[in-house]
């Protein structure tokens, strides 16, 4: 039987078409035939069957649609089993299109290799010959379509292979042929244009060659809003250079110039990158002490074959593969992050012109279930590089571009600190999107990426696979007694126990340089004894030991010199007792967030959420309880404080947490937008003060207010440098500047407006219920205030919250104001309560909320910051972007577990 998923999904037995009786049995095979030979779990195939929320049932249907499909299938039926999690069909190379067509693609890449052109690009046509189409086309569910894209990129890679064959052949009519065809199906394949170009051009065609350059940067403005990539415009450029005088179309006068920012812009974005990751990362190894007194000697070999060597011959290494993607596994503590970290060091130190930036991160924070890993990937630059988002500066949506364009070569250290159940997708989704080749690197705990790829099948089978080595018992020794001087006598017990007992507890311990580095601050100071390593009986006692004593030794007392900063540099202030009390807070925080990320802006995950919003809720209706004894007494101080303190805990209640907005202060080029801001509050305004009646000339004045307060955001853009990297501090006080320039702006101009409307406001009701106490048209109009304010702050869940807060609280009739003074004490009330409500929808206001109750009871220390900064100076933290991350998951798990919760 034939499989055939190449163009429209098709089964073939003995010449004749097999029908599928249902689009549900179609999609249960085209996942099969996706992942062939390779286990589909049950929650895959629910998530291929059902485009929507899959019923109660889902994963019996799926049962009795792979039972129905192997009846239809008869005989080939039997290939599909059951297996452990999930299904699993089984078929041979010549029996699937897909897999028959990579076959020839590797066939052709291998006598292209030995130079044989002709032959290799007869092997190539004959697998692309195999498509009908796009891949599934027809049938191409969310699910399945991540799959059936990666099928359409290895089929315009091989085109594109064939081309470059082709062309070196002199075979340019044909490749004319073939590439408009394909051009006219791809209309913004930047690859496949410029093959066509170049064809083009060798044929004399250059004007051809201009227009169809033309069309392709119009397309590529009007659907993406960028301009060709660089080679397309040196090309460009070249065959306008070489063009006869006689072919004046080749630039036709008509063509506008491009509305996109320069691409110098673009290009500045990527060399400031490299720039701003060298810094980041060169400063980390810095504090991390890599190089000092002298580093431990890593030595790595390659899983199948012959190679290797040592930590600095990595990045030699990496740039010799065939194919630019490499995973590197070992047992925890062996030194991975730190491999990490000096091949990402290296590769930017000998980055070519063009070549991609190595960037650096924890794929721990990624749900591959939820987000393609480009998504993902440009998110990260746009968090720990938020100048990149600066459309003036860069273009449109720089990060999306760097990553697919290829100017990006992500180095995810730990797979292994995903949580257990996202392993297998994060490894799949790897697959599908580094399919066409694209650089990675990868590192692993060896024994989860080994229980991964057991369960998914084959997958990077393009990387090249290395294992770090123990450490060498000398090459120990040597680090531990590097800075010993007169004292190395010291270490000559546990020199001698190794050379006699290298299998012993101790000798197991110290083979991986997170336990010899632990060893050495442990009893590298002056009066420590080595010899009490000598005790341990059991290595996993020794470890913890180990473990244990880190943080101690770490915040030892010490005297400090004279004229040292404490902001900037370790110092006495924090006792062990106080660090390890804390560190362990924020440990059994991130282990119950299942997170290697210490992002201050996700502290409020740490109070428990009926607490949390408790308390917001609790802040919010003190403000408005004053606002309502003002107006009218206790009885409408209730109706308000219920009210809106109800609206603020229903909104942290259900609503989603607040990011940091990543904004510094700036005015350049910000005219136009303000102007139109301007007009949206002045809008607003004329609204409101018609609803309360107020007089024209106070709507007026109002108008001015509002309009100022809408306008002022955008004065608070991106940060316009992207050669900085956006720490936590920094990303601290430009959301600190944010959030209390907004909610100072709303509690002048809505306290404004509440005194305005308490004095002011004409005693005219419109719909008078509840004994004239209640006016349905206020609070109609209250209401609708209400929502937008909520769904301005914090959208949906807000906009409900607020508008009937609004509503109730709005429709309140209470007598004029009869003090002068009144009106004023009501405005700064309300304000007061307003502000307040703002800040605690903003990041900062809702750290700020919650590290107030932590440190109040005891949990945080009041100058957090201050802390994280300090334990990151003394390598108990690492900083990673805009989040710490606790120095390796062994510390962080021990601090876990090392007290109550």
């Amino acid at each position: 039987m034939r499989f055939r998923i190449l163009g429209t999904l098709e089964v073939r037995a003995h010449g004749d078409r097999v029908a599928l009786a249902s689009p549900r049995q179609q999609r249960a095979l085209a996942a099969l035939l996706l992942n062939a030979n390779s286990v589909v779990p049950v929650e895959r195939m629910v998530d291929a069957l059902w485009e929507d929320e899959p019923p109660v049932t889902a994963v019996k249907q799926v049962r009795n649609s792979v039972s129905a499909l192997r009846s239809r299938l008869g005989e080939a039926g039997a290939s599909i089993v059951t297996d452990g999690p999930g299904h699993r069909l089984q078929t041979d190379a010549d029996d699937l299109d897909a897999l028959r067509f990579r076959r020839h693609v590797a066939a052709a890449r291998g006598l292209a290799g030995q130079a044989k052109l002709v032959d290799a690009v007869e092997e190539i046509r004959a697998g692309l010959a195999l498509w009908r189409g796009p891949a599934l086309d027809g049938l191409r569910a969310t699910t399945l379509a991540g799959r059936a894209a990666g099928l359409d990129e290895q089929r315009a890679e091989a085109v594109g292979l064939c081309a470059g064959w082709q062309l070196r052949l002199g075979e340019t009519g044909d490749v004319v042929r073939r590439l408009t065809e394909f051009c006219g199906e791809h209309p913004i394949r930047e690859l496949a244009h410029l093959l066509l170009m170049r064809a083009l051009a060798e044929e004399g065609r250059c004007a051809e060659a201009s227009t169809l350059f033309h069309g392709l940067r119009r397309r590529l403005a009007d659907e993406l809003g960028v301009d060709p990539n660089p080679d397309l415009r040196r090309l460009h450029d070249r065959i306008l250079t070489e063009a006869a005088p006689s072919e004046p179309a080749a630039e036709p006068e008509q063509e506008p110039a491009p509305q996109t920012p320069p691409e110098h812009h673009f290009d500045r974005a990527v060399t400031e990158l490299a720039e701003a990751v060298t810094w980041q990362w060169r400063a980390e190894a810095e504090l991390r002490s890599l190089h000092r007194p002298q580093p431990i000697a890593l030595r790595w070999s390659a899983a199948a074959g012959p190679g290797r060597g040592e930590l600095d011959d990595i990045a030699g290494a990496f740039a010799a593969l065939p194919v630019p993607q490499l995973v590197v596994l070992g047992e925890p503590g062996s030194g991975k992050s730190v491999l990490a970290l000096v091949l990402t060091l290296e590769l930017l130190r000998v980055r070519a012109p063009g070549a991609p930036v190595p960037v650096l991160l924890s794929p721990a924070s990624w749900d591959p279930r939820r987000e393609h890993l480009d998504r993902w990937l440009a998110g990260r630059l746009a968090a720990n590089h938020p100048a990149l988002l600066t459309t003036r500066e860069y273009g449109r949506d720089a990060p999306t571009r760097l990553v697919l364009g290829g100017h990006v070569l992500p180095v995810l250290d730990g797979l292994d600190e995903m949580p257990t159940g996202l392993r297998a997708a994060a490894l799949d989704a790897l697959d599908q999107t580094m399919a066409v080749g694209r650089s990675l690197v990868l590192t692993s705990r060896s024994a989860e990426y080994e229980q991964v790829r057991r369960a998914s099948g084959p997958v990077l089978s393009g990387a090249t696979v290395v294992r770090l080595e123990p450490v060498d018992r000398r090459e120990a020794l040597t680090y531990l007694s590097a800075r010993q001087g007169a004292d190395r006598d010291h270490w000559l017990p546990v020199a001698e126990r190794l050379r006699r007992e290298p299998d012993a507890p101790l000798g197991r311990v110290l083979r991986t340089p997170l336990m010899v580095d632990l060893a050495r601050i442990a009893y590298g100071r002056p009066g420590a004894d080595p010899a009490e390593l000598l005790d341990a009986g059991d290595a996993g006692a020794l470890e913890g030991r180990l473990l244990d004593s880190f943080v101690p030794n770490t915040y030892a007392q010490v005297p400090q010199p004279p004229g040292r900063n404490p902001e900037t540099s370790p110092s006495g202030r924090y006792t062990a007792e106080q660090a390890a009390h804390w560190l362990g807070f924020l440990a059994r925080h991130l282990e119950q967030a299942r997170s290697r990320d210490l992002a201050w802006w996700q502290l409020y995950r740490a109070v428990p959420v009926r607490t949390r919003s408790g308390l917001i809720g609790v802040l919010i209706a003190l403000f408005f309880v004053a606002t309502g004894w003002v107006d009218e007494g206790p009885g409408l101080a209730a109706i308000y404080g219920l009210s809106f303190g109800g609206a603020a805990y229903l909104t942290h209640r259900f609503g989603r947490a607040p990011e940091p907005l990543r904004t510094e202060l700036r005015f350049a080029g910000a005219a136009g937008k303000f102007a139109g801001r301007f007009a949206i509050g002045a809008v607003v305004d004329v609204l409101l003060g018609l609803g309360w009646s107020l007089a024209t000339g106070l709507v007026v004045v109002l108008a001015l207010v509002f309009g100022m307060v809408f306008a002022v955001h955008v004065w608070l853009a991106e940060p316009v440098d992207a050669s900085r990297v956006a720490g936590p501090a920094t990303i601290l006080r430009n959301e600190r500047t944010g959030a209390i320039a907004l909610s100072v702006f709303f509690l002048v101009s809505l306290g404004l407006f509440d005194g305005m409307a308490f004095a002011f406001t004409a005693q005219t009701r419109f719909l008078p219920v509840l004994g004239g106490r209640y006016d349905l048209a206020l609070a109609l109009a209250g209401g609708l205030a209400g929502a937008l304010f909520g769904f301005f702050m914090a959208r949906g869940v807000a906009a409900v919250c607020y508008g009937l807060a609004g509503a109730i609280a709005g429709g309140q009739v209470f007598p004029p104001a009869t003090n002068p003074v009144l009106p004023f004490v009501v405005g700064v009330c309300f304000g007061g309560g307003i502000g307040p409500a703002v800040l605690v929808t903003r990041a900062w206001g809702n750290y700020f909320v919650h590290h107030v109750w932590l440190a109040a009871t005891g949990r945080l220390p009041w100058r957090l910051m201050h802390f994280l900064d300090d334990a990151h100076r003394r390598g108990v933290l690492r900083q990673a972007g805009g989040v710490y991350q606790f120095r390796h998951a062994r510390v962080q798990e021990r601090l876990a577990a090392s007290g109550p919760g």
